[in-house]
């Protein structure tokens, strides 16, 4: 028998799957069609367009079947079983559905392989290019929907950042104020955090009216990946927001062994209410939210007497904190946002900003991976992170948000010269237009298996990896 808690957990799960797959289903269709609609053009014939793998990717022979599938003229169309990806199969092109073997023939004129080489890289980078185009449509359609919303380095040093263990580490302490980063000047907080990529990183900071510099350690990065949350925080004001009811554990906590009690939260038992103000902790006066959390991990497992402001009257309040240190409540965090409204113009530009600011990112990223200043575990994600970022209630902001920077880092990640992914092919026919003749056949086809392999490797690591992170 299920509680209701139970329900709802195992609901939240199926919200995240659910935008997880809805959003790689619009990529990956879109992707795939960026092929389609290029090889059309040029007048190539498509056997096949399919969202999802109707095979076990990437053995092209085994278990072949397909959920749906019509042909419309010379194109079947279908949704695979294997939710993976996809693909297009395109006449006379060596790809994951196909070897060379099959194309011992003298090539059709309505082949990929009997077109001039030009055309052939547009095919190529059909994908790509479609994947780019509409990561910024979408970043477009946030910024004029949405518009700019911050917290202004103006609001965020009225009572300076929150510093965490790790912030603490590299030399911040809680009341700082930022002053600069990389001796530059910076507009927002969200400017604080965006610049951990960069190569060096030093931030000014005003500490009890005098200026202290503090630079970021090369290892940095690792230790910021082990950690959930920011390093540092704007320092905030709070109420109580929601006290919620307990969750009971989804089914794969279970199945894993994270297993907990359902019951109700401390908040709960002792009488915390929406719209509370707590203002002391033991007769210890709290503030700012991070402080009070800080207080609430030296009473783990303990009775505490909570001074809480409701209706101008304050009341006091008996609970136990948990072996967590946590009480059970959503804070409600009191900082100003500054509002900037876009015309259709900035919104444009912020959206391709927006949109290349996550390749350049990525370019970053994999850069402090291969110079060793990060490790791989901490850095790539795979679909049980994605999932977890979109998150278990349906947000649409979040959700295309979020799909945009996939889409872009779809795009980024295709386009790298790996065989079996558009950017190798895109390799071989820049050689091919450059020589004014293609690699062989059969190269073509030993060096589409070997990325197949790096690409296959790839995402056991990845799924392992995310696996591995989340319930273990």
């Amino acid at each position: 028998m299920y509680t209701a808690s139970e329900s709802l957990n195992n609901m939240e799960g199926l919200v995240k799957v659910g935008q997880l797959i809805l959003g790689l289903s619009i990529l990956v269709s879109l992707h795939e069609f960026g092929h389609y609609i290029t090889a059309k053009w040029f007048k190539m014939r498509v056997d096949r367009f399919y969202l999802f793998f109707d095979f076990l990717f990437p053995i092209p022979t085994l278990l072949n079947f397909a959920i749906f599938k019509k042909k419309i003229g010379d194109t079947e169309y279908g949704l695979g079983w294997f939710p993976l990806g996809g693909y297009v199969s395109i006449a006379g092109m060596i790809d994951e559905t196909q070897d060379a073997s099959k194309l011992a023939a003298v090539p059709e004129p309505w082949e990929f392989r009997g077109k001039p080489a030009w055309q052939r890289l547009i095919v190529m980078l059909g994908g790509i290019i479609v994947n780019v185009i509409l990561g910024i449509l979408i970043f477009f359609g946030i910024n004029l929907n949405v518009g700019n919303n911050f917290i202004s380095k103006q609001e965020l040093n009225k009572n300076g950042i929150y510093a965490g263990n790790l912030a603490k580490e590299v030399g911040f302490q809680t009341g700082d104020k930022v002053l600069k980063i990389n001796g530059n000047d910076y507009k927002e907080y969200s400017d604080i955090g965006g610049a951990i990529l960069e190569d060096k990183l030093n931030y000014t900071v005003e500490r009890a009216g005098k200026v202290v510099e503090i630079t970021i350690p090369d290892n940095f990065l690792n230790k910021l990946s082990e950690q959930k949350g920011e390093y540092i925080q704007p320092l905030t004001k709070f109420k109580v927001g929601i006290v919620p009811p307990p969750k009971a554990p989804s089914l794969l906590e279970k199945l894993f062994g994270k297993t907990t009690t359902e019951a109700l939260s401390p908040a709960q038992l002792g009488g915390l209410k929406d719209g509370d103000d707590i203002v002391a902790i033991n007769g210890k006066p709290v503030v700012f939210f991070q402080l009070f959390q800080e207080e609430l991990l030296n009473y783990k497992g303990k009775p505490i007497t909570l001074a809480v402001k409701r209706a101008n009257k304050v009341d006091t309040l008996k609970m136990t904190v948990t072996e967590e240190g946590k009480i059970g409540f959503i804070p409600e965090q009191l900082i100003e946002k500054t509002h900037e409204d876009y015309s259709v113009g900035q919104a444009f530009g912020a959206g391709v900003h927006d949109a290349f600011d996550v390749v350049w990112k990525n370019i970053q990223g994999f850069k402090k991976i291969f110079s060793g200043q990060v490790r791989a575990d901490k850095a790539l994600s795979g679909p049980f992170e994605i999932a977890d970022m979109y998150g278990s209630h349906w947000d649409w902001l979040n959700f295309w948000s979020l799909t945009g920077l996939l889409s872009m880092a779809l795009a980024f990640m295709n386009f790298l010269p790996i065989p079996a992914l558009d950017g190798g092919h895109a390799l071989f026919l820049i050689y091919e237009i450059i020589t004014g003749r293609p690699p062989s056949e059969k190269f073509m086809e030993r060096a589409q298996q070997v990325g197949t392999v790096i690409l296959l490797g790839l995402m056991v690591f990845v799924l392992g990896n995310g696996a591995f992170k989340k319930f273990f």
